[in-house]
């Protein structure tokens, strides 16, 4: 069985609701069992529990995520008592969500009351997708008269979108749908990079990277829509036309892991397979580790940017240059640099400048 769950998030009058249905007929057809977890702030708002009914709203945020929380572990458990192959968790927000909406000491404190961290939280979903609310690029269709649960002006949502864009900033698979086109488009765009996530009909991933002059560290970590993440990444034996490799990725000591298979079906485009491990699988894959390369470790710096999801990684062996990813669903798709990042020279298909062919070099 195959179980992806994913969050829908964005910022107020971004399209949720009519996503849902989007979401429900198209993947539905594709042979997939969907299934919805409802948003838990309306379901708590709508029933009398809000942030100005409760003590404050570090009570109010404390019981949402609690329950937002026993929410997902009981989707999950029925989803693997199912009779089909695939299975989609589409959550109408995720755990994330809440810290845009506290200060980031009361977020800590509340994560240490749960027993829990963020990366844990965060990267418990397999992609998020970002609605960018109506109040950034369509104004005029901006409204609260909609949701009751909704109170926000054209100001404050766009500020609370840039709160959750910020907030969920880190994840392995974020992607952002901005008001560009009409609302139709919108939502197609919105399927569109979801089916690219799931591989349908095939999981390509369409990445570009450049050289970059190494990047001003103290701007990176001064902005609220960029996070630091610390990788390992252990080449295994594999056969020659596959790339196989088991990663650690998180902060502060929590970390999540993956293996992923990569076959190249041109420069631009590779079959990739991407599995979630626990501790101890992980640990068993690294006794098949390639003991002719070394360990890859690397921080990256995930940042967002005018609706882009940029990955800088800075590594040991260089202090005057780093490597920017981006992946994109289109090839053709427009990429918007920010400023600060000076742009040395492509090098999508420089094998040289593959992570790869790094861990060949020299120790």
């Amino acid at each position: 069985m195959e179980i992806n769950k994913i969050v829908i998030t964005g910022g107020p009058c971004a399209g949720k609701t009519t996503a849902m249905s989007r979401i429900q007929s198209t993947f539905t057809q594709k042979g997939y069992t969907v299934l919805f977890i409802p948003e838990t702030a309306t379901e708590l708002i709508t029933g009398g529990i809000a942030p100005w009914s409760c003590g404050s709203n570090r009570d109010f945020q404390s019981s949402l995520l609690r329950l937002q929380i026993q929410k997902q572990i009981i989707y999950e458990q029925a989803a693997k008592t199912m009779q089909t192959d695939k299975v989609l968790i589409v959550c109408d927000r995720g755990a994330l969500d809440n810290k845009a909406y506290m200060s980031a000491q009361e977020f800590a404190d509340l994560l240490e009351e749960l027993g829990t961290n963020e990366v844990d939280l965060r990267d418990s979903y397999d992609a998020v997708f970002h609605l960018v609310t109506a109040a950034k690029g369509a104004e005029e269709f901006y409204t609260t008269a909609n949701n009751t649960a909704r109170t926000e002006t054209i100001e404050e949502a766009a500020a609370l979108d840039d709160k959750l864009i910020s907030a969920w900033t880190g994840h392995p698979h974020l992607r952002m749908i901005d008001n560009s086109t009409d609302f139709d488009a919108k939502m197609k765009r919105l399927i569109a990079e979801i089916s690219c996530f799931l591989g349908e009909p095939e999981p390509f991933e369409i990445e570009r990277k450049f050289l970059i002059e190494y990047p001003d560290l103290d701007w990176l970590r001064s902005l609220p829509n960029c996070e630091k993440i610390n990788i390992i990444q252990t080449y295994l034996y594999s056969d020659d036309n596959d790339e196989v490799r088991v990663r650690q990725r998180g902060t502060d000591g929590h970390y999540i892991y993956f293996q992923t298979v990569k076959h190249s079906i041109s420069p631009l485009k590779r079959l990739e397979l991407e599995r979630r491990l626990s501790e101890k699988e992980y640990l068993q894959l690294l006794m098949n580790a390639d003991t002719s390369m070394r360990q890859i470790r690397k921080d990256r710096y995930c940042l967002t940017f005018d609706n882009q999801y940029f990955e800088i990684d800075i590594y040991p062996f260089w202090d005057d240059k780093a490597i920017v990813e981006i992946e994109l669903r289109d090839e053709a798709e427009e990429i918007r640099f920010p400023d600060k990042l000076h742009i040395i020279r492509e090098v999508t298909d420089d094998p040289a400048y593959k992570n790869y062919s790094l861990a060949k070099l020299p120790r």
